[in-house]
């Protein structure tokens, strides 16, 4: 996923460091809408690869912050690992062209 500091990318305007609490006020309204969409039986409402993945950005950055408690930073890295795979479960896998569909295409080798 993201590979940058996540320190700096939570850094408001004004240079002061973002807030734990704000993050997991955050991700906790995150996942409650996650969940409340997921339950739906709307068919573009369900897995929302999008919000899953913000969901896991947020937890990842939570993790990266030195002064928040171990016991937390543990659990966000454990909870951005689940949501990371989540994500990559979710994402459209290659198409697959069965052989009708080869030859009316007309990718033949020669």
């Amino acid at each position: 996923m993201v590979t940058e500091d996540m320190n700096t990318a939570f850094i408001a305007p004004n240079e002061a460091p973002a807030q734990p609490e704000l993050l997991v006020s955050a991700v906790l309204h995150l996942m409650s809408h996650y969940t409340a969409h997921h339950q739906t039986m709307q068919p573009e409402a369900r897995g929302c690869t999008k919000l899953a993945s913000v969901i896991e950005r947020h937890l990842k950055a939570l993790a990266a912050l030195p002064n928040l408690a171990p016991v937390l930073r543990t659990t966000c890295q454990q909870l951005s690992e689940q949501w990371a795979t989540l994500v990559e479960r979710s994402m459209p896998g290659p198409e697959k062209y069965n052989l009708f569909t080869r030859l009316v295409g007309g990718t033949r080798t020669t």
